[in-house]
């Protein structure tokens, strides 16, 4: 005889994969529908980024989600109230990135590259796999995948905000 887990498993399963697939498959112009990010500047080594800034919870949950691409000289600031452990996942990204963890000095903390996006309806039945640094951070800066490679980022690298 089935127990009521039993049979409702697979009607949960079955529930997160169609309603995965029906994210996947929202029209362009509503995944688009344009959330406006206050733009800063900042430089990680000297390198001058144009960042959309995330400081509110709202923003931080929606992050770079259903955007097309990121230029190599652009990125987005994630700023926290606080010093802490934050993690970042790939949920309906649909491109590679690099992430910079930073302490509120600008310190690199933490450095993950080449993070694939989390796309594929099983990946996300399944839970996207969510990316924790070795150490708090005030500051994750997600940039296009090869910034990190290209400008010889490194855990000596600083964050300088210039404007926010």
């Amino acid at each position: 005889m089935t127990t009521r887990a039993q049979a409702l498993i697979p009607i949960f399963i079955a529930a997160v994969i169609i309603g995965s697939i029906g994210l996947l498959t929202l029209p362009t112009e509503i995944k688009l529908e344009q959330v406006k990010f206050p733009i800063g500047v900042i430089k990680v080594d000297n390198v001058p980024l144009e960042v959309q800034i995330a400081d509110n919870e709202s923003s931080r949950v929606r992050g770079l989600m259903f955007q097309e691409q990121l230029p190599i000289d652009k990125g987005m600031l994630f700023v926290f109230p606080e010093q802490g452990l934050y993690s970042l996942w790939m949920l309906n990204m649909q491109f590679e990135l690099d992430m910079i963890w930073f302490d509120n000095n600008g310190k690199v903390v933490h450095i993950k590259t080449n993070v694939p996006p989390c796309v594929i309806p099983v990946e996300i039945a399944a839970g996207c796999p969510s990316f924790v640094p070795d150490g708090e951070a005030t500051y994750i800066l997600e940039v296009a995948s090869g910034f990190v490679e290209k400008n010889n980022i490194t855990k000596d690298s600083v964050l300088e905000i210039i404007s926010i």
